[in-house]
């Protein structure tokens, strides 16, 4: 009997001890290959439709080359699993492009002075050479509002850092000046994010200069106070006859302001802007309540091809835009394109002493009224002189807007109003080089804590291995009773 009782002993230690032996190969299994792949920088595998987690076509194409040194510095990113994930592919995808994690910025008091910002705050900063970007959480998403989704724009803001950081020479963006109705700072945040996307942005004052300078590869005319001079009229001209492009933000003319030089300049492209403001009837196009705040749907197709987001431009107390007939564009050279417009319903108000949100008799049907176009001029030898106009400049601007007297946020942060802005620049500057990747709105991104991470990883890690020790137990229990 006590021998008996000795075998078995031995027999349990043995088994125990191979039970042990198979969960320690387990562990050792897993941490090995993590720190191998780790150590490797092993691409992962993206299984996803749309290639969620995966550095796209796109950006392969503009990065793949690159020949100068890039640092990105993540500061204070640890909890975000994902984007310390996907930053590291682009480490992948080209030598020069390196990363470094700040992970305590207490102990970086000349980040946080240099960058204004607190030890707990979260940064991007993306370097070459001297000279940098800075990118928030903030700008890594947009919202789409015609489906309610936020959109991850990771790639796309990261890409067009570095290509910012690194382009030879970035396409000039003048904004005129001399008799604009809004001074500059009403386009401060218009202007930072053009400059986000890689152009250079300055100032133009026509009194100043013979001519519009030759590297002007976009002019912006927002609305006038007064009307231009003639030579500012035929420096425009002058400008659109070698064929420049205009980006134009112009606000109904309520007061009846009389503008005949600048009315000539709008005469090549064979148009003209209402004295009137639109108002919609259709509540499903305005903002509750608040009928001269328009809400268009965008063909976004006309400024980028292959861009996979519904965008919105929400107007305020737009004008219209009056195309002129048919033949007598024709004899201009001129045909435009649609890319935004009101519902059928709604109407033009010239009476602007109305209280009334409702149509009255003395409005006027403007179903369907065009307040975004791309309007396009031929020239002599194959020229084309190109202009988008909006019939509204409050939309891009940061004016404080109220809603429902409690609410308030910028005019260019209503619906998609600031992403149509940039994107009508992008078209007229013809820009190549830059990216848009807006990722599908189906598609969930992986992004959790680091406490979050360890939690799942942990699940998939010790439920396996709790089924394993279970298992082998249950099956030496049987065979003991057999």
């Amino acid at each position: 009997m006590k021998k008996l009782i000795e075998i078995i002993k031995r027999k349990w230690l043995k088994d125990t001890f191979l039970t042990i032996l198979l969960i320690g190969i387990i562990f050792a299994l897993y941490f090995g290959i993590n720190y191998g792949v780790k150590k490797l920088n092993v691409k992962d595998i993206d299984f996803t439709t749309d290639k969620v987690y995966s550095i796209s076509e796109s950006t392969i194409t503009k990065l793949g080359n690159l020949e100068k040194d890039v640092q990105i510095q993540l500061l204070n990113l640890k909890d975000y699993v994902y984007l310390l994930d996907f930053t590291n592919k682009y480490t992948q995808l080209n030598s020069h492009i390196t990363i470094e994690r700040i992970d305590d910025l207490s102990t970086r008091t000349d980040l946080t002075t240099a960058y204004g910002i607190e030890s707990t705050d979260s940064l991007i900063i993306i370097k070459s050479g001297e000279r940098e970007t800075v990118l928030s959480l903030y700008d890594l998403y947009t919202y789409d509002y015609t489906t309610y989704e936020q959109i991850d724009i990771t790639e796309e803001a990261i890409t067009n850092a570095i290509i910012e950081v690194t382009i030879e020479e970035k396409p000039k963006v003048y904004f005129l000046e001399g008799h604009n109705n809004y001074d500059s700072s009403y386009f401060q945040l218009l202007q930072q994010n053009i400059t986000k996307e890689a152009n250079e942005v300055l100032s133009l004052n026509l009194l100043t200069t013979e001519s519009v300078p030759e590297d002007c590869s976009c002019l912006v005319i927002t609305t006038l106070k007064e009307d231009l001079l003639e030579s500012e009229r035929d420096q425009l001209i002058a400008y659109s006859n070698r064929g420049g492009k205009i980006l134009l933000l112009v606000d109904s003319n309520i007061l009846g302001t009389k503008m005949p030089n600048f009315q000539q300049v709008l005469d090549l492209y064979g148009f003209s802007i209402s004295e009137g403001v639109l108002m919609e009837q259709d509540q499903s196009k305005m903002l509750y309540g608040s009928p001269h705040f328009i809400i268009a749907e965008v063909n976004t197709s006309l400024l980028k091809e292959n861009f996979n987001m519904n965008m919105n431009i929400c107007v305020i107390s737009s004008g219209k835009i009056n195309f002129q007939e048919e033949e007598a564009l024709e004899n201009l050279g001129v045909n435009y394109s649609v890319l935004a417009q009101t519902s059928d319903s709604a109407f033009l108000r010239t009476h602007l002493e109305l209280s009334s949100s409702a149509k009255t008799n003395l409005d006027t049907e403007a179903g369907n009224s065009i307040i975004g176009a791309i309007v396009t001029r031929s020239l002599e030898e194959g020229k084309e002189a190109q202009m988008i106009v909006y019939s509204n400049a409050v939309f891009a601007t940061n004016q404080p807007i109220t809603m429902n007297n409690t609410y308030s946020t910028y005019a260019n942060m209503l619906c998609n109003n600031d992403d149509v802005a940039i994107n009508s620049i992008s078209y007229l500057t013809q820009r190549t080089d830059t990216i848009t990747i807006r990722k599908d709105v189906d598609s969930v991104s992986y992004n959790v804590t680091q406490m979050q991470h360890n939690i799942i990883v942990a699940i998939i890690f010790l439920v396996p291995v709790g089924i394993i020790v279970v298992g082998i137990i249950v099956w030496q229990v049987r065979r003991r009773k057999k």
